[in-house]
């Protein structure tokens, strides 16, 4: 048995700005900061052999504030398989100026269509795409392992890990460091357990799951 540990990072400042991130290289705001030492909390009884994030600093800072927090010194892997989804021509825009900019209707199609890019951006397909293969190699170790991601990297692992449908899986909400943490035996998924510090969760998972 293993256990696979998924992560969003906390709250960015464009996450506070209501801006599409996508690979733009943001700082956690102080509210960020808090929300990963709560994480380690949450995952202070939990055994991590390895963790592993993106090339994008928020996910980096969080990984690094768990870890600190948990008196682990890991090493860490940072692979750009891992990155948030590539939001193009959106990146920088505040997503209420984007809908009078382009219409409300066609940047919903960007945000929450499977294989709907944004210009010059990528779908979630395409994150899928790239995120898998490099998460199949992870899934080879017998290890205990973070994972400090983004919002739609982690929908992709969770879509393979459960395989569940394209629509449901744009309806999954990843909630800022709430952990996803999977038991897993011979890589069969045989537990999903999602932590949250604070009394609502803001991670949804809209199907049922019996293991």
């Amino acid at each position: 048995m293993k256990k696979i540990i998924l992560i969003r990072h906390g709250q960015s400042v464009y996450n506070l700005e209501n801006r599409f991130t996508g690979w733009k290289d943001v700082d956690l705001t102080e509210k960020g900061i808090n929300e990963a030492k709560n994480a380690a909390v949450l995952l202070k009884n939990h055994e991590i052999n390895l963790a592993y994030t993106s090339k994008l600093k928020r996910a980096q800072e969080t990984l690094s504030i768990i870890l600190n927090k948990l008196n682990l010194n890991l090493d860490i892997t940072k692979d750009i398989r891992l990155n948030e989804r590539d939001y193009g021509s959106l990146v920088n825009q505040n997503k209420e100026e984007a809908a009078i900019k382009y219409g409300a209707d066609q940047v919903q199609k960007w945000r929450r269509s499977y294989d709907i890019p944004p210009p010059n951006g990528e779908s979630l397909k395409d994150t899928y795409n790239r995120c898998i293969p490099f998460f199949k190699e992870i899934m080879k170790l017998n290890k205990n392992i973070l994972i400090s991601a983004h919002g739609n990297s982690i929908r992709a692992i969770v879509k393979y890990l459960l395989n569940i449908n394209e629509d449901d899986i744009l309806k999954t909400e990843i909630g800022w460091c709430e952990p996803w943490i999977f038991t897993l035996d011979k890589n069969i998924v045989m537990d999903l357990q999602i932590l949250h510090y604070d009394k609502v969760s803001n991670s949804n998972l809209p199907i049922n799951i019996r293991f």
